[in-house]
């Protein structure tokens, strides 16, 4: 399973591909590891990165993004912007989105810390939480049950739209 772990900053998403086979862990090289938008009342450079980071997950074949949870209120909250893209990442269709919160990340390492320094791994410092967040995720024995057994596709029913009346 291969996985893209993000951490939204500002007007960036800092981004890590780690993919996990078996318990062999592998970070594959990425011609792109942060994507920024200047301007995110301009449509266009919205569409620009929810598109082009589409075709970066398309092209590195990656099937799920997990995205560190900010919190919403407070003195480190995340900004507008930075909803803003996280929202045009849960409205890609090609591939899954989940969130995980801070708490869950530090629970996850405690069960299953890394196996070696972050230094090591010949990623940017900049990409760190990125790198614990898809460790984290795919450290869990729930998702990699999950992605061996192949799970059916629940069909999706229309709900009533309660304007139509």
């Amino acid at each position: 399973m291969k996985v893209c772990g993000v951490e939204l900053k500002g007007s960036e998403a800092l981004i890590c591909l780690l993919s996990k086979s078996g318990d062999l862990f592998d970070i594959p090289d990425c011609r792109q590891i942060r994507f920024s938008v200047k301007d995110s009342d301009d449509q266009q450079q919205m569409r620009y990165f929810q598109q082009s980071f589409g075709k970066l997950l398309e092209d590195y074949k990656v099937d799920r993004v997990v995205i560190r949870q900010r919190p919403h209120k407070g003195k480190f909250a995340g900004g507008a912007v930075g909803f803003k893209m996280e929202g045009a990442l849960q409205a890609l269709s090609s591939v899954d989105v989940e969130i995980l919160t801070p708490t869950q990340i530090k629970e996850q390492l405690k069960k299953t810390p890394m196996p070696i320094d972050f230094r090591e791994t010949g990623l940017k410092m900049f990409q760190e939480v990125a790198f614990t967040t898809a460790f984290a995720y795919l450290s869990n024995p729930k998702v990699t049950k999950g992605a061996a057994q192949a799970e059916p596709k629940v069909e999706e029913t229309e709900a009533p739209n309660p304007w139509n009346k």
